[in-house]
């Protein structure tokens, strides 16, 4: 199996109950690789507990912002792969091993992609309806000729974010520094999916359950749907797919997947 220089770059925001959660599934992963913390709220919180796991931490000035904290903690691994983990989120300890296997078998890849199910009320799975769908629209990419072309890379992202961001690793040796561009608040990581369509290069995907993403009120994504920004971003990222009558019907129903937050 090949290792990989590789970081795990966690997004530390106020006081999170679920910070050391997400910090012990990367300290349980079968194969090690590095770790550091990023934040814009510097607190005790996060200082003690980076310090309480021997966690480098990095502290941006400024005023919080999804792209600009992603940016920053992504910029601050200096390996060739990095993933930036959220953290509410866990990690399977199969997921760094998972990588490697899949990254041996695959020619020109720009990132590393898992399947995933929530964590609602502490418990990992069952999985939802929502995550059902979106493991369906992801099948083209299980093969590396298809994950490879621009069309199925728009074509699973067309009927919705199927790629769940903190499941992502990003080839940083390709992308480059600084790679979230997009002017989104809530769906920058739908629209950076999109602009991967157009970078040559293989999406490799293991359909596994590799990323428990948690579910609850705290959520960012809980927040966006209540103040009614999640829909004027969905129907945008939807118009760079279809027609706008077309956009209104599948609005229609994707809005029904809001619920996983009720």
């Amino acid at each position: 199996m090949m290792k990989i220089d590789h970081t795990f770059a966690i997004c530390a925001y106020k006081e999170s109950e679920f910070l050391e959660d997400c910090i012990q599934s990367l300290k349980n992963q079968t194969v090690q690789t590095n770790i550091i913390m990023a934040t814009s709220t510097p607190n005790d919180f996060i200082k003690n507990m980076a310090a309480k796991y021997d966690i480098p931490l990095y502290v941006r000035d400024g005023k919080s912002d999804i792209r600009d904290d992603w940016n920053f903690a992504y910029n601050q691994a200096k390996t060739e792969w990095v993933t930036i983990a959220h953290q509410d989120d866990e990690y399977n300890e199969h997921y760094v091993e998972e990588m490697c296997k899949k990254l041996e078998g695959v020619k020109n890849p720009i990132a590393f992609v898992t399947d995933y199910i929530p964590i609602k009320n502490g418990q990992i799975g069952p999985r939802d309806i929502n995550s059902k769908i979106r493991r369906f629209l992801r099948k083209p990419l299980k093969y590396n000729k298809l994950a490879g072309t621009r069309f199925w890379k728009r074509e699973i992202l067309s009927l919705g974010n199927t790629i769940c961001c903190p499941s992502v690793t990003y080839y940083k040796k390709v992308l480059g520094d600084s790679f979230f561009t997009s002017e989104l608040k809530f769906n920058i990581d739908w629209d950076t999916f999109l602009k991967f369509s157009e970078i040559p290069g293989v999406f490799a995907y293991v359909e596994k359950p590799l990323t428990y993403y948690r579910v609850h009120d705290g959520a960012t994504s809980k927040e966006f749907i209540v103040d009614h920004k999640r829909v004027a971003d969905d129907t945008f990222m939807f118009q760079k797919f279809w027609p706008n009558w077309m956009v209104k019907i599948i609005m229609h129903f994707y809005k029904r997947a809001y619920d996983t937050y009720n």
